[in-house]
């Protein structure tokens, strides 16, 4: 186990003690899909309190994750998340340009903002959403005013005011011989299975956040497959079988 995955987890154990002692709920940055395998492969029997995870919306990538005491549990009481969605648009919409991922990241990280302080940003035509720790929702309302050549404004979304996003998608019909890991990465990314083998052993490919480094995993219905550096997918399922016994499928490539 390398050293900094041992850091991360001593530090997920303190967290759970810390809200399990004081009753109360504690709550890690936002995590990488590699940072909540480590969460979710940690000893829980070791954990003090239970934990949830959540970045915003159904389906986010990026994560904090909430130690809660179990009196909070038992009493249902709802969790306060500590960040705020922040919705970025041009200034004046006829100057405003498409703007990618990377320009929106770029630019929120040139403020001396740490990564982990940020989660999913979800871009639009020429506007983002993206989720940031509350403690920077003033300072990027007042300083994030300028994205590549487009000058920009930031307002926040309300406590209560509901959020919901819908990922664009491109469908996927394919055959493959079996249900296989690198058989639905060779089908979503259009690259032999082989090439598949160094990624997976890698450990980057997640499915439902949860590396997995084995090619023949088996993938079920609806599980979402994540490749770092190369996008996501979700496995829909079977539709027919061919007479040569190959697996017709569907799958849903996030845009």
């Amino acid at each position: 186990m390398q050293k900094e995955e041992q850091l991360l987890r001593k530090r997920f154990l303190e967290l759970s003690r810390i809200a399990h002692y004081r009753e109360i709920a504690v709550f890690t940055d936002f995590l990488s899909l590699h940072e909540l395998n480590i969460l979710h492969t940690s000893v829980h029997a070791q954990m003090h309190s239970r934990y949830i995870t959540y970045g915003g919306y159904a389906q986010s990538e990026r994560q904090m994750a909430a130690f809660v005491s179990d009196a909070l549990f038992l009493c249902d009481e709802s969790v306060n998340w500590p960040f705020t969605a922040l919705y970025v648009q041009p200034l004046h919409e006829k100057y405003g340009q498409e703007l990618s991922h990377r320009d929106y990241l770029g630019a929120i990280l040139n403020l001396g903002i740490e990564r982990a302080k940020i989660g999913d940003i979800l871009v639009m035509d020429k506007s983002a959403y993206f989720f940031a720790h509350t403690s920077l929702t003033s300072f990027l309302m007042d300083e994030l005013t300028r994205i590549s050549h487009t000058t920009v404004k930031v307002t926040m979304l309300e406590k209560g005011q509901d959020f919901s996003y819908i990922n664009k998608y491109e469908e996927i019909k394919g055959t493959v011989a079996s249900i296989r890991l690198d058989s639905l990465l060779s089908l979503a990314f259009s690259l032999s299975r082989t090439r598949f083998t160094d990624v997976i052993e890698a450990g980057r490919v997640f499915v439902n956040g949860r590396m997995i480094t084995t090619n023949a995993y088996k993938i079920k219905d609806d599980d979402i497959i994540s490749v770092r550096g190369m996008g996501k997918f979700q496995y829909m399922g079977i539709q027919s079988t061919t007479k040569k016994n190959r697996l017709t499928v569907i799958i849903h490539k996030y845009m």
